[in-house]
């Protein structure tokens, strides 16, 4: 069974993430070979902050096992990250602090850049430089960068607007591939060499 959760990397309610992130789950659930496509909205779901917990203050209305229980059903990821001040947000770092005991391990994932100018490539270059360590989550060398978010994804864009065809066109592109590694990653994890036992933290 393939699942696939896209990671809505804002904290803010209603963000331009969230908006690319359905655009992404729509795509996924037009293929046949994806049984189920689901988002994960950390403004929804406020994770608390790794390394405290309720006698600091750090209540969380989410049930971090049940939520740990399902990414780790769930075979590969849609990372969509805003760019705030050229980083990613804190919520999205904090994130990959909670789920680095195997649960994302040897999983394919798509990382998309969201950016209200023309920026975006700072927080591909973040993700790729440091979440994946103890998570040993897999980045496609593929990735996807929406700019003048405000402007594309919407109900009422062109759709002879070539800018926007060209962002689908490559959206498309992306999403096919990342069912490729999905299905080919599964005999990596199946084989006997994947350990997150033998060697609990990447060097």
């Amino acid at each position: 069974m393939t699942q696939i959760i896209v990671i809505s990397g804002s904290h803010r309610p209603d963000s331009q993430s969230l908006k690319v992130s359905k655009v992404f789950k729509s795509s996924l659930m037009e293929r046949g070979s994806v049984n189920n496509a689901s988002i994960l909205d950390l403004a929804d779901q406020t994770l608390p902050l790794w390394g405290m917990d309720e006698t600091q203050g750090q209540i969380s209305k989410v049930d971090i096992a049940e939520l740990k229980k399902n990414i780790a059903a769930a075979s590969g990821f849609v990372i969509v990250c805003p760019e705030w001040h050229g980083m990613v947000p804190a919520a999205l770092k904090n994130f990959f602090l909670h789920f680095s005991g195997g649960e994302l391990a040897h999983k394919p994932a798509l990382l998309t850049a969201v950016s209200s100018g023309i920026g975006g490539a700072y927080p591909i270059s973040e993700l790729r430089a440091s979440s994946y360590k103890n998570s040993r989550i897999c980045y496609l060398p593929e990735h996807l960068i929406v700019r003048n978010v405000e402007s594309v994804l919407n109900d009422n864009s062109a759709i002879d607007n070539d800018d926007l065809n060209s962002l689908m066109e490559r959206l498309e592109f992306c999403v096919d591939l990342l069912i490729e590694y999905v299905n080919a990653f599964k005999r990596i994890r199946d084989s006997k060499v994947v350990s997150t036992k033998r060697f609990k933290n990447g060097m």
